[in-house]
C-alpha cells in the first residue's frame, strides 16, 4: 500500500477518529485527580487491548497521582523498542468542559485537553488499529509511556519513562505540534524561589533599626536581568513576588518566583552558579534560594537531525510538508534526550489554544498525521539514519 493510499484511508475514516478524541477528551482528568486519570487510563486499555491483541498493558498507580501506563507491543520485532511518550493529565480543572464544550466549529475540534494532548492519544491508538487492518506492522517493538504528572513536572512519571528510555533506540513524542511543525529541540527549565529575611522595625518611630527584605530583593530582582543572554536563548523570569507585614513597618519578609530556561546544559549550570551565589548588599538580611533545574534541555543533535530528515522524507512522500521548530517549554522528552536517545518531540495534530478554553485541533490535518504517524513506525527509522 502506497503513502497517498494509507491517507486516504484515514480520510474515509476520519468521523470514527473524531469520535474517538471526542470521547477520550470528554473523560475529564485534571493533574492530581486519580479518579479522573484511572477513567482515562480504562478508555485507553480498552480501546489499545482491542487495537492491538497481544499487548501487555501494565498500571503503575502513584499516590494522589493516578496511573502511568506502559504498554508494550509487537515484542517480537527485532531491533531495540521504539519509545512513544504522551500523557493523559491535563490542565483544566473539572467542570471546563462545561465552558469550552467538546465539538467540532469551522473545521476545528474543540474540547479541553484535546491539543495538549488526548487528540494524539486517540489518533495513535486509531493508527495502530488501522495498521493491522491494513495489513502493516512496526518495524521495530513499541513500548508506549503514558505519565499521568507531566504538567506537573513528572515527578512520579519520570523514573518510569527514563527507565523505558535506556532499553529504547529512539523516541518519538505526540506532544502537539507547533503549527504544525516538529520539536527538535527545547529549553531546559528551572524554577526557583528567593526569599529575604529582614529586621522589621517600626516605620515612623525608629525605620533605621530595621533592614527592608522588600528593598533587598528588590536589588537581587535587578541583579538577575544581568543573567539573561539572548545570544545563546538563556532567560531569567521573576514571575511573582510578595513580602511584607503592614503598611507601617519595614518589612521583614519578601520572596519571588524565578523561572529559568536554557538550550545547553553548560548555561543551565551558569545560571543555577550563580543563583547560588547570590549575597545581600544589606548584610543584615539573610538570602535563601528554595529550587533546582527541573528539566535538561532537548537538544538538537545530529541523530535527531537524522530523524527528522527521514521524517521530512516519509511525508513528503504523500504530498505532506513539515518543518521544524526549537521551543522555549519544555517536556518529558528533555529527560529522555538528556540520556542520550534522539527525540522527535510535537508529532501531535495541528492546533492551537494549549492550556486555555479555546483550545482545539484542526479536524483537516489528522489524515496527514496518522498517515505520517503509519509510515514512522512502519519504516526502519534508525537513529544512525
Amino acid at each position: 500500500m502506497n503513502p497517498s493510499e494509507i491517507r486516504s484511508y484515514f480520510q474515509e475514516n476520519i468521523e470514527a477518529i473524531t469520535d474517538s478524541i471526542r470521547e477520550i477528551v470528554e473523560i475529564e482528568s485534571p493533574s492530581f485527580s486519580p479518579e479522573g486519570i484511572g477513567s482515562v487510563a480504562d478508555w485507553i486499555e480498552k480501546r489499545t487491548t482491542a487495537a492491538i491483541p497481544g499487548a501487555s498493558i501494565e498500571r503503575k498507580f502513584a499516590e494522589s497521582r493516578g496511573d502511568h501506563l506502559i504498554i508494550r507491543a509487537f515484542s517480537d520485532k527485532p531491533g531495540k523498542p521504539v519509545l512513544i511518550l504522551g500523557h493523559t493529565d491535563t490542565v483544566h480543572p473539572f467542570g471546563s468542559t462545561l465552558k469550552n464544550p467538546t465539538r467540532i466549529e469551522d473545521g476545528k475540534l474543540f474540547g479541553c485537553g484535546t491539543f495538549d494532548m488526548k487528540a494524539n492519544i486517540a489518533l495513535f491508538i486509531e493508527v495502530l488499529g488501522a495498521m493491522r487492518k491494513l495489513g502493516l506492522e512496526p518495524a521495530r517493538p513499541l513500548r508506549i509511556v503514558l505519565s499521568c504528572d507531566e504538567e506537573v513536572g513528572s515527578a512520579t512519571g519520570r523514573p518510569i519513562l527514563e527507565a523505558e528510555a535506556r532499553k529504547s533506540d529512539y523516541c518519538f513524542i505526540f506532544e502537539p505540534s507547533a503549527n504544525g511543525k516538529i520539536k527538535t529541540g527545547r529549553k531546559g527549565t528551572g524554577m526557583y524561589r528567593l526569599k529575604a529575611k529582614g529586621v522589621p522595625a517600626h516605620a515612623g518611630l525608629d525605620p533605621e533599626k530595621g533592614a527592608s527584605a522588600i528593598l533587598e530583593l528588590s536589588k537581587q530582582i535587578a541583579a538577575l536581568e544581568n543573567l539573561n543572554d539572548p545570544s545563546d536563548g538563556t532567560t531569567v523570569t521573576v514571575g511573582t513576588i510578595k513580602g511584607g507585614t503592614t503598611t507601617n513597618v519595614v518589612p521583614e519578609f519578601a520572596e519571588c518566583s524565578i523561572d529559568v530556561r536554557f538550550t545547553s546544559v553548560e548555561a543551565g549550570k551558569r545560571v543555577e552558579s550563580a543563583l547560588r551565589s547570590l549575597e545581600p548588599s544589606d548584610k543584615r538580611v539573610e538570602l535563601e534560594l528554595e529550587g533546582e533545574i527541573n528539566r535538561p534541555p532537548l537538544e538538537r543533535t545530529e541523530a535527531v537531525a537524522a530523524l527528522f530528515r527521514k521524517t521530512v522524507e516519509l511525508a513528503s512522500s504523500f504530498g505532506y510538508e513539515i518543518g521544524e521548530t526549537q521551543v522555549g517549554g519544555a517536556s518529558d522528552g528533555n529527560f529522555v534526550g538528556a540520556l542520550g536517545i534522539p527525540v522527535l518531540d510535537g508529532l501531535g495534530i495541528r492546533g492551537d489554544g494549549a492550556h486555555r478554553l479555546d483550545e482545539h485541533v484542526v479536524v483537516e490535518d489528522i489524515p496527514d498525521r496518522a498517515a505520517l504517524i503509519t509510515l514512522l513506525l512502519s519504516n526502519e527509522m534508525s537513529s544512525n539514519a
